[in-house]
Formats: structure tokens, sequence, C-alpha cells
């Protein structure tokens, strides 16, 4: 029971941040009075959106965020006129720098070399996405896909919306859970 005792009280600490860390919301400024963070339904969705079951140790395997650490979060009241509006992405961006650290800090980046990494927005802004931590992932330029491509399925998406080919909800589950499968798909 003495060995164990460390790991316990180890266990209890993270346990403590982690909850703590989840209590905090993020007011965006917006145009729209969004709340801090939605569920999308599950549709063919394998990660719950909104909902940051890890925060450290977070890992990108083939170009896509962990999905534990960055399951996407949006603005719940975020709707296709709004994100159809210029400017809109402007106008409820926020995010800061000590933010930008700790989402590389969960994912162990240290060394960054200028322009090798951006903190993204998984579900851009301009589909909805909100600020918050659990929206953002450490998006690197290389290998290809980087975020030059996943650039290329927010504009698509944010096309396929506006033109009312498919709905705001449906590309911001499509990002969130694959973006790699959207970018094969307008790549072609």
């Amino acid at each position: 029971m003495k060995k164990l005792l460390p790991i316990i009280i180890l266990v209890l600490i993270l346990l403590f941040y982690f909850f703590a860390k989840n209590q905090k919301q993020v007011s965006p400024v917006s145009p729209v009075s969004p709340t801090p963070v939605a569920t999308l339904p599950a549709a063919t969705t394998s990660a719950v959106l909104g909902q940051q079951t890890k925060s450290s140790n977070c890992l990108i395997v083939d170009a896509m965020q962990d999905k534990d650490c960055t399951p996407g979060a949006v603005f719940p009241n975020v709707t296709k006129d709004d994100v159809c509006v210029s400017g809109y992405s402007s106008r409820v961006r926020n995010v800061s720098e000590s933010e930008k650290e700790m989402v590389f800090a969960e994912y162990s980046i240290s060394s960054r070399p200028k322009g090798a990494y951006e903190v993204d927005h998984l579900i851009s802004l301009e589909l909805g996405g909100s600020n918050d931590i659990a929206n953002l992932w450490p998006e690197a330029a290389d290998p290809r896909p980087g975020f030059h491509e996943k650039d290329k399925v927010e504009n698509y998406l944010h096309a396929q919306v506006c033109m009312g080919a498919i709905s705001l909800q449906q590309a911001q589950n499509e990002i969130a859970n694959d973006w790699l499968d959207v970018y094969k798909s307008i790549s072609q």
C-alpha cells in the first residue's frame, strides 16, 4: 500500500487539474451571443465534439489531431447566415498567445521553427468553430498534407455551406472527424 500512495496522490492531482482546467470558460467576441461549447449530434462522429478528455501527451498521427485532446468545439448559436457574412471570422477570432502555448504544451511540442506550425482551429471559425482549447491544435506545414491543404478544405466547406449544398452542422462534422478525407475528395 505504501508503494501505491505516491501513484494515488499523482492520480488525484491529475484529476483535480483536469476538472479545474475544464471549468474555465472562454468568452469570445462575437456578433452573435455564443455560449462556450456545444456538443454536435453523433451522425458519423467518433469523438464527442466539445468534450476534451485529455490535455497532455497528445499526438498528431497522419496529419490528424488527437481527437481526445482536440475533438472540436463550436459556437452553438452561430448560423449559416452568420458565417457567410464577410469578416465574420476576424470578428470572432480570440486566441491569446498563452492559450497557443498551452496548445503546444498539450502536444509536447517545444521546438518549433518559424512557419513550421500554426495553432489551428480544427473546426474553422468560418464554419462556426469556437476559440475554445478543445478546438485548437498545432498543425504542421510539413509533411503534406498540412495546414495549407487544410485551409483549402475550410474554404471548400465554407463555400458549400454558403451555397446551400450542405448544412453548417454537416460541414462541422466533416472537418472535425476527417478533414483529410475531404481534402482527398476535392483534390482528385
